[in-house]
This record gives C-alpha cells, structure tokens and sequence, in this order.
C-alpha cells in the first residue's frame, strides 16, 4: 500500500510537467477556435485562388471555410496571414527518412543500430514538417524504424509529419531491394520473404502478409532495377509479371496500395497491367508505358529530385561506389525528359522527391522541378495536395481545405501561382489543428 502511493504522489508530482514539455501543448483545443486570416487560399480544389479568406480550425479539423475577414469572438484566436498564401498542408509521396546521402551511406547498415536509424529518422521528419509537408509516404526501410516513428507521431512523443509507411521494400534475389547486394560471400546469405526477398508468386504473398505482421501501410516493391543499389543494371526487369499479380492480390485482401519502383519501361509495363497504384521515378518509360498507365489510371511519382541529384553527385570522386557512378549519371540525365512526356501523354502525377537521396528538408524544390518540366503552379500544387490525397487513399481527410477536413494548413509569402519559387520560403504549418511553425 506504501509503495503504491508513493507511485500515485510521484505521478501527481511529474504529470502536470510532462504535459507542460508535451510538444501537443500548442494545440487547437487548448487555443480554443482558430480563425485563419489567409489573404489568398488556394484550397486543393479549385483552379483559381480565393482572395480574402477565414478558415475556421476546431478540434484539429476545418470547421468552415468563409469569404472575408471574420473577426473573433469570445475565446477565437486569429493567425494573421493576410499577406501570405494558405494551402493545404503538402504531401511528399516517396521520402526515405532513416536515411541522407553521403560516402557513408553505403557502411551504416553495418555501423548503425536500428535506434539510431529512428532517432535520425525523428530529426528528418521534423526538418520535412518545418518545409511544409505534413504528410509523408516513407517507402522503405529497415528494423521497424519509421512504424516506430509514425506511432510515437501519433503519440505525441516527436514532431513529425503523418506517416503512411512500407516498411522493408519487397525484391526478388539480386534485385534493387535485396540486402546482401554487394556483401562478401562469407557474410551474404540466400534472404527469404521476412527479409523482404521473394521469388515466386507464393513467397511474393508471403512477404506482404510479413509487411501485414510488422504493421506496415502501404506495399513497396522494386519492380527493375535501381540505381543507388550495388548491382550493374539499374532497369532490367527483376519480377515476373505473376509475382507481381500475386503481391497486388494480397495487398488488396489487406487493404495495402502498392507503389513499385521502376526504372526500365518492360518491369513497368509488368507493374501495370498487374494492378500496382503507382509508379515511382519511371525514367525509362516509353510511349507505351504512359498509354497503360493512362488506360489503367496509373500514379507516377516522378523525384525529380532524386534524379538531378544523383546526377550532379556522379561527378564527385568517391561519393558513391563505381559500380553506382555510371548508373546515377545516366538516369539522372534523364529524369527531365521523361517527366515531360508523361506530362504530354496526360499520366496522372503525384508528387514525391525520393528525400532520403538528397538531404531532407528540400523537399520543395520539386515544385519549381514540376513546373519546369511543364505543369502549371496549380497542378504541381495540386500534385502534392489532392492528387497525392488520393494516390493515399485519404482523401476524406487530406488534400484540400474544405469543411471535416483535417486541419493541416501551409503559407508562403508571395503568390506561388505567379511565381512557383514562392513555396520555397515556408513561414506557416499547422498539423490537425497544431501550429508547429509560424511568421
């Protein structure tokens, strides 16, 4: 009996300090109702800006959406945003938070613990928090690290964006995913469906329901080759056509989406016409790759990003393994053109940037990517809000400034629809309700 309130007095004694140092101290609720002044919305929705706007904030979600300049009441609290342009908060479809590039990268898997790759993860989602993107699709990675970091999110414990996560990524042997790539024989070993190496339609099943077991979100898999891995091709087709059916169909019975890697157009094709929802950097896609997708309503995911900056570092002695080098200078000379003709053939684009390649917290700059490679300020706008939304499957809550929605708001100075550069200067994030940046 002792011992127990000694237990209760010391909880009494550190629960009011625990709340104050929580980082949801700053939360809607405890502000009440929040009036956001937004001198011009751009809401996910519509092709046109509203000027002169008040979003209401309750409860971590809109309340309403309002023409004009509301003033408070009792208990309201205005954000003043009256020169900036509000939109909804943005979505990264394809980052890497437990890794950064550096000649380093490639020894880590053997120096780091699976707790140092989520205390760096936890530091990178609150750089891509800070830069605006309040959602982010991790699609990859190792030991559980971003499942653990999406539920300490969740949890309160970090600041971070939303995190829809893949866990490991699903290869076949050799393949662009499969972790023994490059390793002495003496140590490289024959991985199997836990490790997230399959061959087979059978293997490919159970590797989803081993992704299912670890509490992942989404299916990744590496459909071709890639670049960054330890293996000479970066596009050679790397699952059959019914290895791919087999993991799309058991990911439907779990309720998984599935994105596929793929840099070479005959793995794609294979991806496709096998159901997968998305295609991540498609470099070397042809005229009939982007005729399929549009058939079958096929995401890409384009990291723009990524490919410009793998292509830049090709040229620097030592930053990647030579077996790296020539693949990295070659897709990343071809990023660009790629992404124009999919634009030209009408593919539905979702916005990623492949972070975790290139240092997080630039995650904006695909923006000005997007424009260049001939989408408008709105629909490359659009590509991270209500298109990536949908590419989730959250759309009733993400994508667009609208009433239920959740409360996830970004503001830049300046009009990024008259000059894109804007969304590269983030003064304001809010997070269901939660002002975690502000001017």
């Amino acid at each position: 009996m002792n011992a127990l309130r000694r237990l209760c007095l010391a909880l009494a004694a550190v629960l009011p300090l625990a709340l104050a140092l929580s980082p949801a101290a700053d939360a809607a609720d405890a502000e009440g109702r929040i009036l956001v002044h937004a001198g011009r919305l751009i809401d996910g929705k519509s092709n046109t800006a509203r000027q002169g706007v008040t979003v209401v904030v309750e409860g971590g979600r809109i309340a309403a959406v309002e023409n004009g300049f509301r003033a408070a009441a009792a208990g309201e609290t205005v954000i003043d945003l009256k020169g900036h342009t509000v939109m909804p908060g943005w979505i990264d479809s394809h980052v890497h938070l437990g890794t950064e590039p550096s000649p380093q990268a490639y020894i880590e898997r053997f120096t780091m613990n699976p707790a140092d790759g989520a205390l760096r993860a936890a530091a990178h989602g609150r750089q891509t928090l800070l830069a605006g993107f309040t959602t982010v699709r991790n699609l990859g990675d190792s030991g559980g690290v971003t499942a653990a970091l999406r539920d300490a999110i969740r949890r309160g414990w970090v600041d971070g964006p939303r995190i829809v996560t893949a866990g490991k990524s699903i290869a076949t042997t050799g393949g662009h995913a499969d972790p023994t790539n490059g390793w002495a024989e003496h140590i490289q070993h024959d991985p199997g469906p836990a490790e997230g190496v399959v061959n087979g339609p059978d293997e490919a099943r159970k590797a989803v329901r081993q992704r299912y077991k670890e509490g992942s979100d989404v299916i990744k898999i590496t459909a071709t080759g890639g670049v960054l891995s330890l293996a000479r091709s970066p596009d050679a087709p790397q699952f059959t056509e019914d290895e791919v059916r087999a993991v799309v169909e058991a990911a439907r019975d779990y309720g998984f989406k599935v994105a596929a890697h793929a840099h070479g157009a005959e793995g794609m094709k294979r991806a496709v016409r096998a159901g997968v929802d998305s295609i991540e950097h498609g470099t070397r896609a042809d005229a009939e790759t982007f005729r399929l997708m549009v058939k079958n309503g096929t995401y890409l995911v384009p990291t723009i990003s990524a490919g410009r900056y793998v292509g830049e570092k090709s040229k620097v002695e030592g930053f990647y393994p030579e077996v790296v080098r020539p693949k990295a200078a070659a897709i990343g000379a071809e990023v660009n053109g790629m992404f124009r003709r999919a634009v030209a053939a009408g593919v539905k684009i979702a916005f990623g940037t492949d972070a975790g390649v290139f240092p997080h917290g630039e995650n904006a700059k695909e923006f000005v990517y997007l424009v260049e490679g001939g989408m408008t300020p709105m629909q490359a706008i659009q590509a991270a809000t209500r298109e990536a939304a949908r590419l989730l499957g959250q759309e009733g809550d993400l994508g667009t400034v609208e009433p239920g929605k959740l409360a996830d708001l970004v503001a830049t100075p300046g009009d990024p629809l008259a000059d894109i550069s804007a969304v590269l200067q983030v003064e304001f994030v809010m997070k269901e309700g939660v002002v975690y940046k502000r001017p």
